[in-house]
């Protein structure tokens, strides 16, 4: 056999060019084959990137195709069931996130109960919504006819089930199929939009919406319930006992969820109550865009809670982790916006960009301070201090809603823009100089 002459090294401290590209790779498949915080946090922000996109998608064909007007009426309700969603399904998605991991042979059982509990609460939410509808927002009193209103109930619930299935699929690490099922709710609704607008143009926006909600329930839940969850509960230890004080947490965590979720989804309303049905469109278009980022941190938030599940005694070290980690990302993706924010825009038109480019600007910057308030809530779900998590969403909820109440007559839109700023920046500064008293250094750090 001939013999092979090997190459030359290459001299001591330098690699070949052509190697480079594929070390690079193999590193970066490594990092993230065994750090699933990262792994796992990188494709739930991935999911929503991908979210916001094709959603952007759905809603510039909505913007031409349907009045200033429609379009604004459209999302307000969609908030309202977002809200209302939020409030129905008792913040059971953070619950199964917590939970899940360590459930072992209980998983169904458990992601089973939270989903009758969920659907149930949220339609009888959703019900007594409509009842005084006409005295809280008089702009959605049309959602009250005898079609729209039993749909608008079976709407919420469904998403009710479409926020907790998110939930399971993180807790089973199986975050993958969130990208992949928000990928097809995002092209189905995308796909019936002109459908739906041949056929009934007043309600196209919201029927594309549904039918695409029914679809990913439908494809999800097949998988998850089919495969995952016994999956799962293969692999967990024989016998063992289902999570403790789970109900006492559940509890504890939906009081402070509850905070966010008004602070999230009130404000749209509070817009179309006082600027009307144009500006509200404007509004939802620049904070769609803008949530992308407070959504990275949210992720990222999400992973953490999962591994600090599997290993308690590196929350501090993770935590951290995502501090600087997400941080970075969320620089550039602020810069991002505040220079392509009017490009954007430009996209849905005209009168979107002339009026809603200070809004995104400012709504982007409160991105930054965010991130220290999601990790301080989820190192504090983690640990099951909730007394503290609630707290802080409660400071937020008060304060957003408060200052967005105050400045949106004198200001316009870009009163809520300052209204979201100012909320994140007194609480990341508040938590920025009590940073070691809710996370301090990882051990080997605090000992070198």
């Amino acid at each position: 056999m001939a013999s092979r002459t090997a190459p030359p090294a290459p001299p001591h401290g330098t690699t070949p060019a052509r190697s480079r590209p594929a070390a690079l790779r193999g590193r970066v498949r490594a990092a993230l084959s065994y750090e699933p915080l990262l792994r796992n946090g990188h494709v739930l922000t991935l999911s929503s990137l991908m979210t916001a996109g094709l959603g952007a998608i759905f809603w510039v064909l909505a913007t031409h195709w349907y009045s200033a007007a429609t379009v604004g009426r459209s999302y307000a309700a969609i908030a309202a069931v977002s809200l209302l969603a939020g409030v129905g399904q008792l913040n059971l998605a953070d619950v199964l996130v917590r939970f899940v991991p360590t459930a072992g042979r209980h998983t169904r059982r458990v992601v089973l109960r939270c989903y009758a509990a969920a659907a149930g609460c949220t339609a009888l939410v959703a019900a007594f919504f409509l009842l005084v509808a006409p005295a809280l927002t008089p702009g959605l009193d049309f959602l009250r006819g005898p079609v729209a209103g039993p749909c608008f109930v079976a709407a919420t619930a469904g998403y009710a089930l479409f926020i907790l299935q998110d939930g399971a699929l993180t807790g089973l690490r199986r975050t993958h199929w969130v990208l992949g099922e928000n990928a097809l709710f995002a092209v189905v609704k995308t796909a019936l939009l002109p459908l739906a607008a041949g056929l009934v143009f007043a309600s196209g926006i919201l029927l594309s919406w549904a039918g695409a909600l029914a679809v990913s329930l439908v494809v999800t839940n097949a998988y998850l319930l089919r495969y995952a969850v016994p999956a799962h509960e293969r692999a967990g230890p024989e016998g063992g006992a289902p999570p403790a004080r789970l109900l006492g947490y559940a509890a504890a965590d939906y009081v402070g969820a509850f905070f966010r979720l008004a602070a999230y989804n009130v404000v749209p309303l509070l817009v179309l109550d006082e600027l009307g049905d144009a500006q509200n469109a404007y509004f939802s278009i620049a904070w769609v865009i803008a949530y992308t980022l407070y959504l990275a941190a949210y992720n990222m938030g999400s992973s953490l809670v999962v591994e600090a599940a599997h290993a308690p005694e590196r929350l501090a070290e993770q935590a951290h982790r995502v501090l600087r980690h997400c941080g970075g990302l969320l620089v550039v993706g602020v810069a991002a916006l505040w220079f392509c924010g009017p490009w954007l825009l430009s996209f849905f038109g005209a009168a979107y960009a002339r009026e809603a480019t200070g809004l995104l600007r400012l709504l982007a910057l409160s991105a930054l301070p965010n991130l220290l308030l999601n990790v301080a809530i989820d190192v504090a779900r983690a640990r099951r201090r909730l007394a503290w998590a609630v707290a802080l969403q409660a400071v937020l909820c008060v304060l957003v809603l408060g200052l967005t109440a105050w400045l949106l007559p004198v200001m316009g839109l870009n009163g809520v823009g300052v209204a979201w700023l100012v909320t994140e920046s007194c609480i990341g500064l508040a938590l920025l100089l009590t940073l070691p008293r809710w996370l301090p250094l990882p051990a080997r750090r605090r000992s070198s």
